[in-house]
């Protein structure tokens, strides 16, 4: 799916009583490359299954370099910047 088109549908005002439309407005502060939409898809869950602030806050932070676990990311910064 297109990140752009994600990202406007996150701050629609047609989204009336789900998660992201609480939160609004969404900013996109960090974006990965992914081979198809059923690896985004794993990727998002496995960040979401962290419930970690400060995994997020690396994982925004520009000069985070991933590895280990995360070493599946690949920044791409010349989007998000």
């Amino acid at each position: 799916m297109d990140y752009r088109k994600r990202l406007i549908e996150h701050n629609s005002q047609e989204l009336k009583s789900t998660f992201t439309s609480k939160h609004r407005p969404w900013i996109l502060m960090a974006l990965f490359e992914c081979p198809d939409k059923s690896y985004a898809t794993q990727v998002e869950r496995y960040i979401k299954r962290q419930k970690s602030r400060r995994l997020i806050e690396k994982l925004i932070d520009k000069s985070f370099v991933p590895n280990g676990k995360l070493s599946f990311m690949v920044r791409v910064p010349h989007m998000r910047d």
